[in-house]
């Protein structure tokens, strides 16, 4: 054999290297494709996954777990955001300058932000709890007990924790849509598990889903049962055990009524509206008449700045004669930031 060449056993020896490389590559290419195939996690399965931390650290500092819940479910898409997957930042805090720890950049409000890293996401619930309790701009939030989530949003929104101007808004739509106040309340956790276990009893899902469904289909609201769900391009919200969607550019109450089976006239009786009326892009409709009083669990309502009696009443599904009468006000009454007014 000339200087310099391989044997035989050589050969098979750096042909099995060259195997054992292959297999490692498809092994990676392979987990690769799986991780970003990993499936989506549902809202109700991000609640249960973390429902009993968000209880556990209301108990030792007051924050509602409906709130703590809401963030989560908001900053993270349900944990699926790829912050939330790469870092396991959960509520999208940013470093600051007290932070210590691992770090990564991301594209939110500006380019390349810096936001926190955390091992696990319970790293991250904790770090939750410890930024609002520490930070002195969040202080007057726990003044509020932890079943007034509705302040809760409002004074986080105020105090500067996000800049989306409906971040409250947002907030508390879906506490309400997942009934995530009961987690507020005493024995909280096993209320919510009761909840689901009767809606779990329901055999609405594969009448009503949207998936697969046609265009022509049309919802009936007397037998609609989801919280959340998309028909023709409106999502239906859920607010005080009633339906609601919110208008788009263009809509009028008959245009709306061919889609939900109901008259226009309906709908104006509905949402409190006069023969003429039409909804403004971005109005809530209720498809269901409104309630005389509040079912949750707040008694009273501070008016913020720029708000009025009609807009409160459609913000809590309370119809404006019956919330105008429970506070002794006419129907055209003008309320003004700092008045308390009576839900119930």
């Amino acid at each position: 054999m000339p200087d310099g060449g391989k044997s035989a056993d050589d050969n098979i020896s750096d042909t099995m290297t060259l195997s054992r490389k292959a297999i490692l590559a498809t092994m990676l290419a392979l987990a690769a494709f799986a991780a970003r195939a990993q499936k989506r996690m549902t809202r109700e399965e991000y609640i249960d996954r973390y429902k009993h931390i968000a209880v556990a650290h209301m108990e030792r500092y007051g924050i509602p777990a409906s709130i703590t819940m809401a963030q989560g479910i908001l900053e993270s898409d349900c944990g699926n955001s790829t912050l939330a997957r790469s870092s396991n930042n959960h509520f999208g805090i940013k470093c600051k300058k007290e932070w210590t720890g691992e770090r990564v950049y991301h594209d939110d409000d500006e380019r390349g932000e810096c936001f926190r890293k955390y091992s696990t996401v319970e790293a991250s619930y904790a770090d939750h709890a410890e930024f609002l309790d520490s930070q002195t701009r969040y202080d007057s939030l726990f003044v509020y007990s932890p079943t007034e989530y509705q302040r809760w949003a409002r004074g986080l929104k105020a105090a500067g924790y996000a800049t989306a101007p409906d971040y409250a808004e947002r907030l508390i739509r879906i506490i309400e849509e997942s009934r995530l106040y009961l987690l507020d309340r005493e024995d909280g956790l096993r209320l919510y598990a009761s909840q689901r276990t009767e809606s779990a009893d329901d055999s609405w899902f594969s009448d009503q889903s949207s998936v697969g469904s046609h265009d022509s289909e049309r919802v009936d609201p007397d037998n609609y049962r989801v919280t959340i769900n998309a028909r023709e391009g409106y999502e239906i919200y859920r607010t005080n055990g009633l339906y609601y969607i919110i208008a788009a550019e263009g809509d009028t109450y008959a245009s709306l009524g061919e889609i939900f089976r109901l008259s226009a006239a309906n709908l104006r009786k509905f949402n409190d509206r006069k023969s003429g009326d039409e909804p403004k892009k971005g109005d809530v409709v209720f498809i269901r008449r409104k309630s005389k009083k509040w079912e949750g669990n707040t008694r009273y309502h501070t008016v913020l700045e720029g708000e009025t009696l009609y807009g409160v009443s459609q913000s809590y599904g309370i119809r404006l004669r019956s919330l105008a009468k429970l506070n002794g006000l006419k129907d055209n009454a003008v309320i003004k930031a700092g008045d308390k007014l009576k839900l119930k």
